[in-house]
């Protein structure tokens, strides 16, 4: 039987930016706009539905006069990235039927 797939990690710039954060303590907003490749715009949606969800926490603040965005992975978000793993790798290797 397959596990099913998080919809939300499912997405290709919400998957790329929790496994970017998932080996790093942190980001920022930059950092993950230029790994990425993504719109300032988009990213900032899709970090936002991670931060609702739970799976990231951000912190929004300062640094000089320019405002910066921190972005780290919460339990919850660690845990939901592992059972994604996981589930992704049933597809890749599916039970043999006897």
């Amino acid at each position: 039987m397959f596990a099913s797939l998080d919809p939300l990690l499912h997405s290709e710039l919400r998957l790329a930016v929790m496994s970017i954060l998932i080996s790093v303590e942190e980001a920022d907003f930059v950092y993950l706009r230029e790994k990425t490749g993504a719109t300032a715009g988009n990213l900032s949606v899709q970090i936002d539905k991670l931060n609702e969800a739970g799976y990231i926490e951000v912190e929004r603040g300062f640094s000089g006069k320019r405002t910066r965005t921190v972005c780290r992975v919460t339990r919850k978000g660690m845990h939901a990235f592992k059972q994604y793993v996981e589930a992704l790798q049933s597809y890749l290797n599916p039970p043999k039927e006897e």
